[in-house]
């Protein structure tokens, strides 16, 4: 099965105030509608990602493809806030909050029957048009759609998403 990353969240925490009203009249990539949402939104082009920022000194990357692409944008973030005179530190932690991988098995699927005989997936039509099962280890979520098509969430490392779908996608072709 071939096996791509999505998306990849990562976060960080610093110390420091982010004046979100000044950064979004410098920035016009940067989104501020404190009544929407409390963070600020800024997209960047390169690396392609958004990031939410917050006033408390949080910073959410979302949309990269890699680990090393979201570790980029919040570094660019990071030199982005020196000019208008915020101390940020240059050394900061980062922590991958979710990895989103997706893969097909290549082959339709009968979910009724998956769910009926298959311990470990739930399937109710009504509320969600896929199956969905948790493993505890490697940690994660999967959505199993009946065109075979399979989306990994929760995940915390970019090989535990690659694990767990490989043991997903024996499952199923075990069950086929």
């Amino acid at each position: 099965m071939e096996i791509k990353i999505q998306n990849v969240v990562l976060s960080t925490h610093v110390k420091v105030i982010f004046p979100l009203t000044r950064i979004a009249e410098e920035y016009e990539d940067a989104e501020y509608e404190p009544e929407a949402f409390p963070g600020l939104i800024m997209r960047l082009k390169d690396p392609n990602i958004t990031a939410l920022v917050f006033r408390s000194g949080t910073i959410v990357c979302v949309g990269s493809k890699t680990q090393k692409e979201a570790e980029t944008g919040i570094s660019k973030i990071m030199k982005m806030m020196k000019p208008l005179g915020v101390k940020v530190p240059d050394k900061y932690s980062t922590k991958i909050e979710n990895i989103v991988a997706v893969g097909s098995i290549d082959k339709d699927l009968n979910l009724e029957k998956l769910a009926f005989e298959m311990e470990d997936f739930e399937y109710e039509p009504e509320n969600f048009p896929g199956l969905i099962c948790r493993l505890e280890k490697p940690k994660a979520s999967f959505l199993v759609f009946s065109s075979g098509r399979i989306v990994c969430v929760g995940a915390k490392k970019i090989s535990d998403a690659k694990k767990a779908l490989l043991i997903i996608e024996k499952k199923l072709k075990a069950f086929h």
